[in-house]
């Protein structure tokens, strides 16, 4: 606890150099044992401090009621929560509850988490931002929305996916000196992506290789007025090493496909016949980006399935597969919430209460392998592996980057990577192309803007 509200306090200190006043609210727990750690040495440095015990005192004899009563002891006076408190605080520091909230918050709680988020005041969350659930990132009702979270031990699942990694703020994550030896002993319910894949999984290439040694992509979508989807999923393809990309979109707008970027082959594929001798020369197929849901999507995607052929599915693709699920093992989905939501039949929020467990669910109706997408994109594998991506911003939020995924996936599977390889790596380099991009501003990017970047994280030195 010492060790933690140290962390804590020295991470403020980062964060807010300038800070005079704090506010810290204290649960009852070893949470509340933290912040009151937080207030001695805030005290101690000079800072004028207000402490709340929110939900009463500490349990007499626990490491929290020793922490406060050294607080007490170093000059602190504890305060009961009022409103008042607030617009004079520099920083608020949550203190209230940690991991083991598995209910609803209390009205009380409720209302001062309403009161902190309404005020405009920094908050420095302590190990988990009050109301998130630390195993899923849904929310128990509401929750603190923090600016960082000094989070210990171990990573949370709670802070890296959904509503909890958008309430956490920037983490910072201390092991506070716990024994590397102790983690091998501990069963992890999910992994973050590491940076590491990409130079495991693109070696450098043989000085004489050829196209053909790097897949052929058929990508299917483009109805009218959406052209411009498989143009991007194309595009993406190649850029991340793909020897050759074919589109087969509608005829009306296939000439402007091909000029717009005469790398890729085009052909205009009005019927079944059109399309037959374009997947009998394909190695992966990508379907859904701009494919719509009429009876030309639809004929489409009846030929497709029909093809034993390594796919990807997204966008429209993914609705035609909820109106008639299917299993199949050999293919990657990629929904969003929305998306995820009709492949399960259930709400959305439903969704992003319990990602990882979605993400396992439509795994198990559907097979393959299944990216969901999002904040904290979550990979679940058919070995029931979980992976998070701990990269990507709010920039992403854009039309067209989902198209622009599917393209990276079908363009490593071309490659030769596994499936299981290819759907971490194409997250991880999506997102990390989307960060270099964001350097110069979340608003306003654009999936168009990450190409340069894909291509040199794909060719790591």
């Amino acid at each position: 606890m010492q060790r933690a509200g140290r962390t804590v306090f020295q991470q403020l200190l980062v964060n807010w150099p300038e800070v005079s006043t704090i506010l810290v609210l204290c649960g009852s727990g070893n949470n509340g044992g933290d912040g009151y750690v937080v207030g001695s040495l805030a005290l101690e440095a000079g800072l004028e401090v207000r402490l709340c015990p929110v939900l009463g005192a500490p349990k007499p004899g626990t490491d929290a009621a020793l922490a406060a009563d050294a607080f007490l002891q170093a000059g602190g006076q504890l305060c009961e929560f009022s409103t008042e408190y607030i617009p004079s605080a520099n920083l608020i520091v949550d203190a209230m509850l940690g991991t083991g909230l598995n209910s609803t918050l209390r009205a009380e709680l409720h209302n001062i988490v309403k009161q902190v988020n309404e005020s405009g005041r920094p908050v420095l969350a302590i190990d988990l931002p009050t109301g998130v659930n630390a195993d899923t990132g849904g929310l128990m009702g509401a929750a603190i929305r923090a600016d960082a979270t000094v989070t210990f031990i171990a990573m949370k699942l709670g802070l890296m996916t959904g509503e909890g990694k958008a309430c956490a703020g920037a983490v910072t994550f201390a092991d506070l000196g716990v024994p590397t030896s102790i983690y091998s002993q501990v069963a992890y319910e999910a992994r973050v992506i590491p940076d590491s894949l990409v130079k495991q999984c693109l070696i450098p290439r043989s000085l004489n290789c050829h196209k053909g040694d790097f897949g052929h992509l058929l990508v299917i979508g483009g109805a009218p007025g959406m052209g411009g989807a498989p143009r991007l999923t194309a595009e993406a393809a190649l850029r991340v090493g793909a020897g050759r990309v074919t589109v087969a979109t509608d005829p009306k707008h296939a000439a402007m496909l091909h000029a717009s970027r005469p790398e890729i082959m085009v052909r205009g594929v009005a019927s079944e016949a059109d399309l037959q001798p374009l997947l009998a020369q394909t190695d992966v197929i990508a379907i859904g980006p701009g494919l719509g849901q009429d009876n030309w999507a639809q004929m489409l995607w009846q030929v497709c399935v029909a093809r034993d052929v390594v796919k990807v599915v997204d966008a429209d693709a993914l609705n035609l597969l909820a109106n008639a699920p299917i299993q199949y093992s050999n293919w990657v989905l990629t929904p969003h919430p929305g998306e995820a939501a009709r492949l399960l039949k259930v709400s959305g929020n439903e969704i992003q209460n319990d990602r990882c467990v979605a993400a396992q669910a439509i795994q198990r109706k559907y097979g393959g392998e299944v990216i969901l997408k999002g904040a904290g994109s979550v990979v679940a594998g058919a070995n029931e592996d979980v992976w998070i991506c701990a990269q990507g911003n709010p920039g992403m939020a854009t039309a067209g980057m989902g198209d622009l995924l599917t393209g990276v996936i079908g363009g490593l599977l071309c490659q030769g990577l596994p499936s299981s390889q290819a759907t971490k790596l194409a997250v991880w380099l999506h997102a990390s192309a989307a960060d270099r991009a964001a350097v110069a501003g979340e608003r306003g990017l654009i999936a168009g803007d990450l190409f340069p970047h894909l291509r040199k994280l794909v060719n790591p030195r």
